[in-house]
């Protein structure tokens, strides 16, 4: 009896991590397509909405603590809830990117992007592809999953590159556009961040599964 009501609450406690890190999602999609669209009220909604993921993260924590000190998990149980609440943390700052790239799009106010987003939205789409991979594999304990998503960390950081070098030229060509271009290097600096987070809620999948601790040199 007691081994089937904490698979329930392990199950149900995952189960919030997946809708949290969707809510995650989101908000990174919703937070780079107002900025392409310059739809501020929307920026302003992202922002907004991160409240309410810290207050998830919280909850979350919570859960996990009150069922350690209550069932007190051994071995692979006690990995899990360790591993969710990992990866809860990674999600919350996932949020908080999402956030900051609000924020750039209201600081950038009224104004155009100095080049038309293209490779951002394309390292918007990698990273939340890199997340939802991140969580799949945990939910069905896909350690191929999961490796495969440390390897695609590799192309945001080339999309990374790519426009850094772009937005380079842009600001030594024409001093006058370093502050527009730099709106954009902290937009890409953000997805950068939220792929490295993706990356480190895999590498925590394949400790859960493995017990194997796998370092990408992200943090």
């Amino acid at each position: 009896m007691l081994r089937l009501d904490l698979d329930r609450q392990l199950g149900q406690l995952q189960q919030e991590v997946v809708t949290l890190a969707e809510i995650v999602e989101k908000a990174t999609l919703r937070a780079v397509d107002a900025l392409k669209r310059r739809d501020l009220e929307e920026s302003h909604q992202v922002i907004a909405g991160d409240d309410y993921i810290d207050q998830k993260r919280y909850e979350i924590e919570d859960r996990c603590i009150d069922l350690i000190a209550t069932q007190q998990p051994m071995a692979r149980d006690l990995r899990a809830i360790i591993a969710l609440l990992h990866i809860t943390v990674e999600l919350e700052r996932i949020g908080d990117y999402a956030e900051g790239i609000g924020k750039i799009s209201v600081m950038m106010g009224e104004e155009p992007p100095l080049k038309p987003l293209i490779d951002i939205p394309r390292m918007a789409e990698k990273a939340t592809q890199m997340l939802r991979s991140s969580m799949d594999s945990l939910v069905s304990r896909d350690v191929v999953m999961a490796n495969q998503v440390l390897h695609d960390d590799d192309e945001v950081d080339e999309l990374y590159d790519q426009v850094y070098r772009e937005l380079l030229i842009f600001m030594l060509q024409d001093p006058r556009t370093i502050q527009r271009a730099t709106y954009l290097l902290w937009t890409a600096h953000d997805l950068e961040r939220i792929a490295d987070r993706a990356t480190n809620i895999a590498e925590r999948v394949i400790f859960l599964v493995t017990g194997k601790l796998v370092e990408s040199g992200h943090s």
